[in-house]
């Protein structure tokens, strides 16, 4: 069973950074795409960042330049670089993986980040 944790979320000030992490276990990490959503109180949840199999990454318009998504097959984790954080980033995060070939979605459970002064 595959199995996605985040860790990494907290209280930062505006301005500042923090690194996500999502491990997965129970798949050899294959993943024909991996991503990270977030979902703020009162909102819909949306992408923020995905990489693909081959390291092709794409941003939503709200966070490129700011944050980069990477991974690394050899851990299996991927992780979320958050910088120059704005508190309209504050949100819980959840990552995501697409796995080949079945295509099924796994969620992790979430880790919020809180950006404020």
């Amino acid at each position: 069973q595959v199995q996605l944790v985040e860790s990494g979320g907290g209280l930062v000030q505006p301005g500042g950074s923090l690194r996500l992490s999502c491990a997965a276990s129970g798949s050899g990490f294959r993943f024909s795409s991996l991503n990270w959503y977030r979902q703020a109180p009162g909102k819909q949840r949306e992408l923020v960042a995905t990489i693909t199999a081959d390291g092709s990454t794409e941003y939503a318009d709200s966070v490129k330049g700011r944050f980069t998504i990477s991974r690394d097959n050899g851990k299996g984790t991927m992780y979320l670089q958050m910088n120059s954080l704005k508190p309209e980033d504050t949100a819980a995060y959840y990552c995501n993986g697409v796995e080949r070939p079945t295509g099924r979605n796994y969620w992790g459970q979430g880790t919020q980040v809180t950006v404020s002064s």
